[in-house]
Parts: C-alpha cells; sequence; structure tokens
C-alpha cells in the first residue's frame, strides 16, 4: 500500500468523474448514522454506551478541540513519512485498531474479529486483538499475516488461564501483550442497565475461553453441552483486580513486550516503568468505564514525559486523522481507534474497515502535508497550542 496515504482522495474524485461515489464514508458522523441503521438495537447499546450520564465520553472528543496545530509554509513537504518505531518494529502506520470486546458480534456475520484480522492485513494496521472474541485467537492471529498483531488480555483471576491465554496468543503470531487494568468490574452503563444488555453473559464474545484447556478442566460439562454453567464459572474468573507485583509473574510468563492499557497518572507510569512493562497505554477505555474522569487526551502530554522515551500508545475520542495528528503531536508513539472501526465494520465489513483506516490515514497524511511537517518527529517538535493561551 502507498504510504503517502493522501494519495486515497485522488483515488476518490478520480472515481468521481467516471461517476462513481465512494461506497462508505469518509467522515464519522456519517459513519455513525449508517451504523445506528445497519447494527441491532443491543449491539448499537453496547458500543455506543458509555459510563454514566457519558460525560467522560463526550468530554474525551470535545480535548481534542482545545488543542491547535500552527502551520509551517514553505516546507515543501511533498513527501511524508508517518511510520512509527514499536516494540522493535518499524510500522508504517502511526496508527493500530484498539481493542473492541465484541467487535466480533459487530459484523453481519458475527465473525468480526476476522474481518478486521484481513482489514489490517490489507492496509498494514496493526490490529489489537481482544480477550473477547468471536472466533478463537488461533483462527485471528494468521489472518494478520505480515502486519503486527497485539493481544489484549483481561487477566482472569485463575492463572493457569490467565497463562494459556498468553501462550496461545503467542503461538499464534502476535507480538506483544495488552494488559487492561481498569476493566476487572464493569463501570455503570445506564443504557445497557435500562435494558439489561450484556453479551458476554448471553455466550457472546467468549470463545477463547470455551476453547481453552485451563478453563475447559474448570467445568463439569462442555460448554456446548452445558452453556449456562460455562458462562457463569467465564463470570466468576473474570474480575482480577491486578496489583502491581502481579505485573512480576505476567512478565515472568511471556517473553513479550508488555503494555499497560488504561493509565492516565505520571506516577503509575514511573511505577510501571520499575516493574519492567514495556509501553504506556494512555487510554480512560473511550468512557466505557468511569465517568467524571479526565479526557484522555488532558492525561496524554503528563503520560510522555513520565514515561521519559518509553514508547506511548494512546486511544479515548479519536474520531478523525486530524485527531490522530494532535495526539502524536502531544507525544503519543501511536494512536487506537475505538468506535469508528466498529461502526465501519458494521456498515461495509472487511472493505468498510479498510476505507475507514485509508481515510483516516488520508486525512492526517494530508494534515501533514498542508501544515508543513514532514516525519511525525517534526511533528511533535513544534507540539500543539492550548486554544484560548499563548497569544491565541
Amino acid at each position: 500500500m502507498n504510504t503517502q496515504y493522501g494519495d486515497f482522495q485522488n483515488e476518490i474524485y478520480e472515481a468521481g468523474t467516471r461517476g462513481m461515489l465512494p461506497r462508505y464514508p469518509v467522515d464519522f458522523e456519517t459513519l455513525a448514522r449508517r451504523a445506528e441503521q445497519t447494527l441491532p438495537p443491543w449491539v448499537l447499546s453496547y458500543v455506543a454506551a458509555g459510563c454514566g450520564n457519558e460525560h467522560t465520553q463526550r468530554a474525551n472528543v470535545a480535548a481534542f478541540e482545545k488543542w491547535a496545530l500552527v502551520p509551517r509554509m514553505l516546507q515543501g513537504a511533498t513527501q511524508r513519512d508517518l511510520s512509527v518505531e514499536l516494540f522493535g518494529m518499524t510500522l508504517s502506520s502511526p496508527i493500530f485498531l484498539s481493542p473492541i470486546g465484541v467487535i466480533g458480534i459487530c459484523a453481519q456475520d458475527f465473525h468480526g474479529d476476522r474481518q478486521v484480522a484481513c482489514a489490517a492485513a490489507r492496509t498494514g494496521v496493526p490490529m489489537t486483538a481482544s480477550t473477547f472474541s468471536a472466533d478463537p485467537v488461533e483462527q485471528i492471529g494468521p489472518l494478520i499475516g505480515d502486519t503486527p498483531g497485539f493481544f489484549q488480555l483481561y487477566t482472569p483471576t485463575d492463572r493457569d488461564v490467565a497463562t494459556s491465554l498468553i501462550h496461545r496468543a503467542e503461538n499464534a503470531g502476535f507480538r506483544a501483550i495488552v494488559i487492561t487494568v481498569d476493566t476487572w468490574v464493569t463501570g455503570w452503563r445506564p443504557r445497557d442497565l435500562n435494558t439489561a444488555n450484556f453479551p458476554q453473559l448471553r455466550g457472546y464474545c467468549l470463545a477463547n475461553y470455551f476453547t481453552d484447556e485451563s478453563f475447559l478442566k474448570r467445568l463439569h460439562k462442555s460448554p456446548e453441552d452445558d452453556p449456562a454453567s460455562a458462562i457463569a464459572e467465564w463470570a466468576a474468573i473474570f474480575g482480577n483486580a491486578l496489583v502491581w507485583d502481579d505485573l512480576t509473574w505476567i512478565r515472568d510468563t511471556t517473553g513479550l513486550p508488555i503494555a499497560l492499557k488504561g493509565i492516565n497518572h505520571p506516577d503509575d507510569v514511573r511505577k510501571a516503568k520499575d516493574y519492567g512493562v514495556d509501553a504506556i497505554y494512555c487510554s480512560n477505555h473511550g468512557g466505557r468505564q468511569a465517568n467524571g474522569g479526565l479526557p484522555a487526551l488532558d492525561a496524554l502530554p503528563g503520560v510522555v514525559e513520565a514515561a521519559d522515551g518509553m514508547p506511548v500508545l494512546f486511544d479515548s475520542g479519536i474520531r478523525s486523522g486530524t485527531d490522530v495528528v494532535k495526539a502524536l503531536a502531544l507525544g503519543a508513539t501511536a494512536v487506537g481507534i475505538g468506535r469508528p472501526y466498529a461502526y465501519a465494520l458494521a456498515v461495509g465489513g472487511e472493505d468498510g474497515v479498510v476505507h475507514l483506516l485509508r481515510s483516516m490515514l488520508a486525512e492526517a497524511d494530508l494534515l501533514m502535508a498542508v501544515d508543513g511537517y514532514h516525519t511525525i518527529g517534526d511533528l511533535q517538535a513544534a507540539g500543539l497550542r492550548r486554544v484560548g493561551r499563548e497569544g491565541w
């Protein structure tokens, strides 16, 4: 794929001269409206919902409007390099697909994990596969191809099951483990509570558990023969309120790089470094887990400073290529896309996700071109301005 991502707009305009319009939207708002018409209400509720009155979810998005790029002219930025270094790899894309625990059921065939993996392979955008998937990790990893894949772990209370999941991800070809630390219990989500909607408790997206030998040893009957008991056993071991010392046994379990997802405080960053973590993942779960908190973007500068050169992944509130550029300018090593690709999958399957990723990369690339930034390093050196401050 051409790494001058902005050329995608030329493809769209050229097709227009032949009477062909884009099959899928290039902006989030139109995409979200299309997804609302496509997704079953219970799936849409789970994907779209935030915590409490969803203030933090909205604040994540609004935070990007408080930061501004400063264009630099006459820079001749005819060629841009959007590659990044992460986990000892050079990635052609500065964006990645954040883990979404119900991505499997966002696809019309209920095999969304596979379709997203294929989209990652086609675009070179890394996929972070969730512990919660409609298909087992062994069927997802190979589909990503040469594109790096990461595996996100909700660490169960049973260490044997946790170790098994990690080793299965390793064997499936995943290149890093992302440990989510803010979801050992689910936050208060009124949209789902009002309809008693929790897909996993109905057996959805538990394929990794129901194919795991360590988990199956805990059951008296197979999930096929007694699904209710299998679901109840999953619920019994899901919520592990990790403490810092747990990172020691997790570190001993795998030789893969480990990123901690859900870190927003500089002191937690420094503590994670002491425990040998390889990357920090600054995120507030897109506002799904805790209401009333700081927008993740506002936490990012402090996290980057405390990381002191350690890679910092970021997500929460990303809706456009412009948002991606702003997060990179504030020091993120790579930027995760969440809800937008869930909606793209619902609307267009694998092709819809490819279209979304090409659109977001094109917008980011063209923004850097127009504003005079050749590389992400140039962008980060220039930084951003707070709107309403420093002379604005």
